[in-house]
Formats: structure tokens, C-alpha cells, sequence
């Protein structure tokens, strides 16, 4: 009532305060013969109110111009108003009376609420013939699944993933984001359907798996909380091709790999196997998927953090994000291997300690870079242990090979910073030979390698390579191997975090499922 009586104008007094002043004085003088206690006091209050103003004189401030009902304004332009306003007040608002009720049924309202929070830009008027209302496509489909919008990283084995879930048109759409086929780091990312939500009657939504080669056919979605959902296909015979299992890893190889089954005979072909068979066993069955987050920015970031494709070793490229942490950036990987398993930080590049790279006739020589990073590596030794002691003296004296920044202008730094050529060292495999020529910056890191299965895991030193914005490499000394990150340039929505605690608590989730 309080909600009604402040959009109606109406008063703690019996009817309305602009209706009484409408009365003739015949209407007046019956009802102040009335003993009403609320019109008495009000009639006290005004006389009191004229007799103030006669004593101060006319120079006084002119009383207030009367209340104006919402009720009384147009239709049209309660419909320009009532579409102003987010899409979860409107059901209270429609509570108030029976005309805002009425008035908010007009799919105008709806029309902008599905444009304006959902970017839907499709032609929403064509459901008409359906019989489906922008009401209805904004009750039953956009607001009903809002909360799987966004990144998600599927839970299968330690392979990962991303999946990037999307209102594309009149459809909620589950896209997998795939790295390009092994070595093109610059390639854009290849993308399938995993699965789809559209409103086609007006009862409910209809979910549909779209993974296999025989079409769409029917799934079901249950979001267990917040930042946690779960797929289901319902028809796993829709995944079966005609030639059985054969049939389907060869045409896994050519999606996947760019490859035919002769080109990788002789390459892994047990990793292979075994990787397509736990691919293929996990959509068969229901598959969760976690919420991941992009990295927040600062203008002091080294470069923009997001999402970058890398290669590893006989791996092939995987999918992994930098973000930065004070002194520390990290590269996590959103994809695994039998080795590294997803979530997990591959990388970790200390921003305190940059290595000045010899000349390019001094870097073709491994062992020089090697002697350079062992330093630098030493040097992090030592500081930390007199962190631990508790000892607060300088160390100087530890050789060129690093300089000690303090954080906070790297990414300025890094802008202005001249390029200086580049080349791997004689003896450092690369899956790519095509890397950059030139680079800007260099720190020291450490990377993340392990057995097969994630056994004796354990960081070795490495070289971090800033080679621009969207291009960075690491140098793996124990493994001798170069690996190249080029970002994904994809538009993703609904990726940011809330908060950076947010971004560090979703870090901490994804890692520990694996640790």
C-alpha cells in the first residue's frame, strides 16, 4: 500500500488530498461536520499555515503545487518509462494496480528489456507468428538461464577447456573455443556448438545437444548454483557415426588436428587414443562446466592480460591466460595435457628480476643463456632466503645478469622500450619456427613440467620473451624448448570478474579440482 499511495498520491486521509480541494464549499462544510480526527487536524494545520503566511506577508515563498498521479499520465508514456526501468522490478511494479498490469503487457517494454540487457538485436516482432511474446522469450528464456552466460571451463579429465555461452539471436548458444591446428599460434580460435536453449511455444524453453554429426536432438541443463552448471544429451546414439568408432577418430583428427590418421602414425598415437576416448566417453555422459573469469586490467600491467594460445611440445597448442599479481604475472592454462593438467600455472614470471639478453651472437650460444638465467635464479634464491631470516640487507654484488624493478610502471615501460633482436638458441626446439625477430623486455620464470599423469611435478627455471601487446614466449632451460603465446582476439561477455578477490578466489578453485 505504501508503493501504491506513493505512486497514486493518495494520503493517510480518506481519498484524495486534489479531490478535497476540487469539493464546492456545500461538500466542504458536510464533511467538516463529520468527526474525522485526520480532516480535523489537517484543517488545523492549514489555518495554521495561512496564518503564518498573512503574519510574514505576501514576500512569502508560494505553497507547493499539488501532487500528480503517475495514474494520470498517458499510456504511451508509461510505456517509455516503464521500459527505462530493469526487467526484475517490473513483476512488482505490475503488483501496484491493474492498470500498470495492463500496461505491462505491451511487448514494446519487453522488446527493450531483451535489446538493452541480453543485446538481443533479432527482429523480435517475427514470433508473432509462433505465438511466443518478447515477454515471454525475456521471462522464460534470457532471464531463467542468465546465470550460465558467460566463461565456463568443462570438467573433463585433464584436458579442460573453454566454453563460451552466448545469446546469439532468439538462441542461448554453448560454444567450445578451440585453439588453431598445431603450430599456427596466430590462426583465430576454431569454435563448435555444444549446445543450444530456444523458445519455440510458450510453456517452457527447449534445450538441445548439438554434439555429434546427426543434428540437434534433445539434452537437458540443470544449474547446480551460481557459478556451477551440468549437461546432459539425452540421445548419446546422435553422437555414433555409420563406421563406427574408427570413422569417428579419423574425423576427430581432421576437426581437431588439421591431420589425417597416416600424417601422426608415428606421433603419440596412444596419447591420441586415449585422449579421444575420454573426449568422446565424457559428452556421452553429464558434463560440468565451472565459471571462469577474465583477468581485471590496471594500466600498469606489463601488457593487457586475457587469454593467449601456446604451443607445447608434441602437445600442440593449448589455450592459457596471463594475468598479474603485484610483483608476479602467471600463465594458467585453461587446456591441459596428459602432463600439465588444466588450471594449473604453467608459467610464473617474476617482474622484479628482468635479464638483459646478451647480443644475438652470444644468444645463439645455449650456454650462455643458460649461465644468465642460473644466475638470475640464484639471486631469487638468495633474497628469499633472506626474506625467511628475516634480513632486510641489500644485494648488491650478484652480477648484471638481472636488474631489480620496483612494480608499478612495467606496462609504461614496456611501451617505451626499444626492440632488440631475437633469435633461439642453437639446440632449443620450437613447434613454430615463425616466432618474432625482435623483443622488447625479458624476466625471469619458472615453468611448471611433470611426468605423464602429473607425476614429480616440479618448476624449472626459463625465460619469459615480451615480444609486443599480443605476443610473449617462454623459454624452458631443462627442456630446451620454446614455446609462443598469441592472444585471443575473441569478444567475450559476461567474462569479467566481479572484483579482483573474485578473480583470485575463481584461480584458487580451478586449480585446486587438479591439484
Amino acid at each position: 500500500m505504501a508503493v501504491c499511495a506513493r505512486l497514486c498520491g493518495v494520503g493517510p486521509s480518506r481519498g484524495c488530498r486534489r479531490r478535497q480541494q476540487r469539493r464546492d464549499p456545500a461538500e466542504t462544510a458536510a464533511a467538516d461536520s463529520e468527526p474525522d480526527t485526520d480532516l480535523e487536524e489537517e484543517r488545523i494545520e492549514a489555518g495554521a499555515a495561512e496564518l503564518g503566511s498573512e503574519w510574514s506577508g505576501r514576500s512569502s515563498s508560494p505553497s507547493p503545487p499539488p501532487r500528480c498521479s503517475l495514474l494520470e499520465l498517458p499510456p504511451e508514456l508509461l510505456v517509455e518509462i516503464f521500459a527505462s526501468l530493469p526487467g526484475t522490478d517490473l513483476p512488482s511494479l505490475a503488483q501496484v494496480c491493474t492498470k500498470f498490469c495492463r500496461i505491462l503487457h505491451n511487448d514494446t517494454i519487453w522488446r527493450r528489456r531483451c535489446r538493452e540487457e541480453y543485446g538481443v538485436c533479432e527482429n523480435l516482432r517475427k514470433l508473432e507468428i509462433t505465438g511466443v511474446s518478447c515477454r515471454d522469450v525475456y521471462a522464460k528464456l534470457l532471464h531463467r538461464y542468465r546465470h550460465i552466460l558467460g566463461l565456463w571451463q568443462p570438467d573433463i579429465g585433464p584436458y579442460g577447456g573453454l566454453l563460451n555461452v552466448v545469446v546469439d539471436g532468439l538462441f542461448i548458444i554453448g560454444w567450445m573455443y578451440l585453439p588453431p591446428h598445431d603450430p599456427h599460434v596466430d590462426d583465430p580460435m576454431r569454435f563448435k556448438p555444444l549446445f543450444r536453449i530456444h523458445l519455440m511455444e510458450r510453456k517452457s524453453a527447449t534445450v538441445e545437444c548439438m554434439y555429434g554429426h546427426r543434428g540437434p536432438h534433445n539434452g537437458h541443463i540443470q544449474i547446480v548454483k551460481k557459478d556451477e552448471f551440468s549437461t546432459k544429451c539425452n540421445q548419446t546414439e546422435h553422437h555414433r557415426m555409420s563406421g563406427g568408432r574408427q570413422e569417428e577418430f579419423r574425423t576427430w583428427l581432421r576437426e581437431e588436428w588439421g591431420r589425417t590418421l597416416e600424417d601422426i602414425f608415428h606421433e603419440h598415437m596412444q596419447e591420441l587414443i586415449l585422449m579421444k576416448f575420454i573426449y568422446t566417453s565424457q559428452y556421452d555422459n553429464c558434463l560440468t562446466y565451472r565459471r571462469i573469469y577474465l583477468p581485471p586490467s590496471h594500466p600498469d600491467d606489463l601488457i593487457r592480460p586475457g587469454l593467449f594460445k601456446g604451443t607445447y611440445g608434441s602437445h600442440g597448442l593449448e589455450i592459457v591466460m596471463l594475468s598479474f599479481h603485484g610483483k608476479h604475472a602467471r600463465v594458467t592454462k585453461i587446456t591441459g595435457d596428459p602432463n600439465i593438467p588444466a588450471g594449473q600455472q604453467t608459467v610464473e614470471i617474476d617482474l622484479m628480476h628482468r635479464i638483459q639478453l646478451p647480443n644475438v651472437e652470444n644468444l645463439c650460444n645455449f650456454n650462455e643463456l643458460s649461465r644468465i638465467v642460473l644466475e638470475a635464479q640464484e639471486q631469487v634464491r638468495q633474497e628469499q632466503q633472506q626474506q625467511q631470516e628475516g634480513r632486510t640487507e641489500d644485494s648488491e654484488g650478484s652480477g648484471p645478469p638481472t636488474e631489480v624493478r620496483e612494480p608499478g610502471n612495467e606496462g609504461a615501460a614496456a611501451l617505451k622500450e626499444e626492440p632488440v633482436q631475437f633469435v633461439l638458441p642453437v639446440g632449443v626446439s620450437s613447434r613454430n619456427e615463425n616466432y618474432p625477430r625482435t623483443c622488447r623486455m625479458c624476466f625471469y620464470g619458472t615453468g611448471l613440467i611433470a611426468g605423464h599423469g602429473f607425476t614429480s611435478p616440479e618448476r624449472t627455471p626459463g625465460v619469459f620473451i615480451l615480444f609486443d601487446e599480443d605476443r610473449f614466449g617462454f623459454i624452458w632451460l631443462e627442456l630446451k624448448s620454446f614455446s609462443l603465446y598469441s592472444r585471443v582476439q575473441a569478444t567475450f561477455r559476461n567474462a569479467d570478474a566481479p572484483s579482483p578477490q573474485a578473480f583470485e578466489e575463481m584461480l584458487k578453485n580451478i586449480q585446486s579440482l587438479t591439484s
